[in-house]
């Protein structure tokens, strides 16, 4: 499932071809993805100017300059395609198949943006001019956010015996963070994944909340991780796959300075965990 990463390097290559630009032609080629498309989706995005194309958690969303907002997620194999005359460096891997391109938004230049979801777990939506969206409601702050740091981890994990994976897996806590993001901060912050939340000093809190942002930083710089379905709007994998410490590299030696361990994997609340043994206390 793409996380924050992912869906921002998703956003950052949509915006000179949406934000700003007018939707000339909307189509919708089936009723529902995962929940059912909204009746009246293509009446509302047709003329619709794109006032700002954002990011929240894991989602996308594009304000309409005649009110409300388109919402998108990607699921497990969703894909925002860009096609159009003259767009160099953009291309279409002959395995996304048509058949699976279930929205089409046409700009007024002609660049075409595709929703394709091979699987159809992914989801769009309306949010309608002055409502939320209940998948929106109860969101944390995002981990870029000035508010994320060791005062607040010290606060929401007071007193919980909940492991800190999981804790920072929960979106009501941190948003848009998932299973590997958490895997590569809590080995550069040399925190055990199976640690109490609520165990854990306020120096190794500070030092988590920068991991963690270095590490989102650093997945955004490399266009994200492609394990299997993820790709950047150019149609590019993402490369941060190829700088993981832990995730997935299961009995490889560890990558910390004078270390002498093995990266060991563990199941915990039903996902791989990737950690050292040695360095992660």
């Amino acid at each position: 499932m793409p996380e924050l990463p992912e869906v921002e390097t998703v956003r950052r290559g949509l915006l000179p071809h949406l934000e700003g630009r007018s939707i000339a032609r909307a189509e919708a080629r089936r009723p529902d993805l995962r929940w059912p498309l909204p009746p009246d989706l293509v009446q509302v995005l047709t003329g619709a100017r794109v006032k700002e194309l954002r990011r929240r958690s894991k989602y996308l969303l594009a304000d309409l300059d005649r009110g409300g907002t388109l919402l998108l997620h990607l699921g497990m194999s969703g894909r925002l395609l860009v096609e159009g005359a003259g767009l160099a460096g953009f291309h279409r891997d002959p395995a996304i198949l048509p058949r699976h391109d279930h929205v089409v938004l046409e700009t007024e230049d002609g660049t075409t943006i595709t929703f394709n979801d091979a699987r159809r777990f992914g989801m769009v939506d309306l949010i309608r001019e002055g409502t939320s969206h209940p998948l929106l409601a109860h969101l944390g702050p995002e981990p870029f956010d000035t508010e994320f740091d060791a005062a607040y981890l010290a606060a929401v994990f007071a007193g919980r015996r909940v492991p800190v994976k999981q804790a920072l897996l929960d979106q009501k806590i941190v948003a848009g963070l998932g299973n590997i993001y958490v895997s590569e901060s809590l080995h550069r912050a040399g925190i055990d994944p199976r640690r109490a939340a609520g165990r854990i000093g306020m120096a190794r809190l500070a030092a988590l909340s920068g991991h963690i942002r270095d590490v989102l930083t650093d997945a955004i710089a490399a266009g994200g991780s492609s394990l299997r379905d993820h790709r950047q709007a150019t149609g590019e994998l993402g490369y941060f796959q190829h700088s993981f410490r832990v995730y997935d590299r299961e009995d490889a030696a560890c990558s910390t300075d004078g270390c002498a361990g093995s990266i060991r994997r563990i199941t915990q609340s039903g996902r791989s965990t990737y950690f050292c043994p040695v360095c992660q206390k």
